[in-house]
């Protein structure tokens, strides 16, 4: 792996450590969320003009020192770029006890770059199973739902994720060949095959009576759901000619999908309508339970590829019409990394509250009206990323005394439970309990008060086990009021190891 020169101004938001760009053998440009990028940083400066000229959502512009400079957002994903090579952004890194990246060596340097290749591509696959499997429970994870739940093994040493985007797609593509239908087509020839067409016969072959107006059906593969694939099977065929590793793969799904005609330019402006379309034509086929979930999960990541290709500002909203021709679109994918490490660790610590006991039953992102005006209009709405409901124990055993009846008739009325934990998750470093924002450590209060929750998390990122789960004592402003509140929620700092995709318990976190 190449490094690029060290440059001044190349810095991580808040962070006055250097970033360095690497160029792999491949053609891979790794950079991370937040970084600052320059005309000098790109092996090929038109690749850098390009970028500034498509005025990018997730890359800010700014003029410094004489030069231009494009400021990567909180985004994660890949560009193709004009040259063919493939601008691939990472997450920040989080310094717990790396070394700080200027001082690593090259091979330190493809060391971190794997890891976190590593770990960002089991987020992506959690996300993609969970989205499969209740996609209701994940409201923002519209972007992640494009990979079939069978995802392919991680591999040891981390793919790029732009191979890795392609491995998901063949994979599909090689579990699910074009699906064929039966379509109506009428024909004017000299043999009599199906049915023949007394009007349009009358109209047409009246002065030849040795042609014939047939219909019959014939199984087709020019169906809306191929064409959709087959398109996306186009916009991702650079990086398949690039990749060494998919190349031959791709050439053979290549010649299986030939006959399938892609998508027109009016239907790609269009995409949406096509896509539902397709939907509806794709569920009317006679497939069975498992093929009829390949093709639509593939289906949906064909999809996917080809909106996010067409947005130009790679920021999530609906794409507008495409005024360039699809030849000249170029591969732009990019995820939301706030959203997505939310999604995740939601997904996760759920997972354990479930492991720990069926009493607990998590809510994601259940929105409810905080404050009201006087005429009982909604002002003020909060959702916490994650809630834990938690259920009392059954206790229909206990003897049926007055005193208990009025306990369980309580219980009912209270939802026979209460909120145990309010959880909020943030994609920041906080190095120690001090670092705890106001805003934070406010939000955080007023979701336990809310909700009436003894206990309330907030779940940040870090790469390691050093640190561990801090307890907040929350201390009355005198001590006269110190008897009158005496029970204030307990508030957690809770460090969660993207490493290994789970929270860094403490003894007395949880029971």
């Amino acid at each position: 792996m190449t490094v690029l020169h060290n440059d001044s101004n190349l810095h991580t938001a808040g962070n006055p450590e250097l970033q360095q760009p690497a160029v792999s053998q491949t053609g891979i440009m790794t950079v991370f969320e937040h970084q600052r990028l320059t005309a000098r940083d790109f092996a090929y400066v038109t690749d850098f003009e390009w970028l500034l000229a498509q005025e990018f959502a997730v890359f800010g512009i700014k003029r410094k020192r004489g030069q231009w400079q494009l400021q990567v957002g909180h985004y994660i994903g890949i560009v193709h770029l004009p040259s063919g090579m493939v601008l691939e952004i990472l997450p920040k890194r989080m310094a717990a006890t790396n070394t700080p990246p200027q001082r690593q060596s090259p091979s330190e340097q493809k060391s971190t770059i794997s890891r976190t290749r590593l770990w960002v591509q089991r987020m992506l696959a959690d996300l993609i199973a969970s989205n499969d499997s209740s996609p209701q429970t994940l409201p923002n994870s519209k972007h992640l739902g494009q990979f079939g739940r069978h995802a392919a093994p991680l591999p040891i040493n981390a793919l790029p994720l732009s191979d890795w985007l392609i491995q998901q797609f063949l994979q599909g593509l090689t579990q699910h060949p074009p699906t064929k239908h039966y379509q109506t087509q009428i024909d004017n020839q000299t043999s009599l095959q199906g049915r023949l067409v007394i009007k349009e016969q009358l109209q047409r072959n009246l002065l030849q009576p040795h042609k014939f107006v047939c219909e019959r059906s014939m199984l087709s593969q020019e169906m809306l759901a191929n064409r959709l694939i087959k398109s996306a099977l186009e916009q991702l065929s650079p990086l398949l000619q690039t990749s060494v590793r998919f190349r031959s793969i791709g050439a053979q799904l290549s010649t299986t999908w030939q006959r399938v005609s892609a998508l027109h330019n009016h239907e790609l402006t269009q995409l949406a309508t096509v896509y539902q379309q397709a939907k509806r034509q794709l569920a009317m086929q006679p497939l069975h339970a498992n093929a009829m979930q390949g093709a639509q999960q593939l289906l949906e990541m064909a999809y996917w590829l080809l909106r996010q290709s067409s947005v130009a500002g790679a920021n999530g909203i609906a794409p507008p019409a495409i005024k360039q021709q699809p030849s000249s679109l170029r591969l732009c994918l990019l995820l939301d990394m706030n959203q997505a490490f939310e999604q995740w660790a939601s997904l996760r610590i759920a997972a354990l509250f479930r492991r720990v006991s069926t009493d607990y039953q998590p809510l994601f992102q259940t929105q409810r009206v905080w404050l009201n005006d006087e005429e009982g209009r909604a002002c003020l709405s909060i959702r916490p990323d994650l809630l834990i409901y938690q259920t009392p124990p059954d206790s229909d055993n206990d003897n049926d005394n007055s005193t208990h009846t009025h306990h369980k008739a309580k219980a009912v009325t209270d939802r026979a439970g209460c909120y145990s934990h309010v959880i909020d998750i943030k994609w920041k470093t906080l190095a120690n309990a001090a670092a705890i924002s106001p805003s934070d450590a406010y939000q955080l209060a007023s979701y336990a008060q809310a909700y009436q929750a003894p206990q309330a998390w907030l779940v940040y990122p870090v790469q390691d086990d050093t640190q561990q789960p801090k307890r907040l004592r929350q201390l009355p402003v005198t001590e006269a009021l110190a008897h009158k509140v005496p029970n204030h929620a307990t508030l957690w700092l809770i460090p969660f190891n993207v490493n290994t995709g789970a929270i860094n318990k403490g003894s007395d976190l949880l029971p």
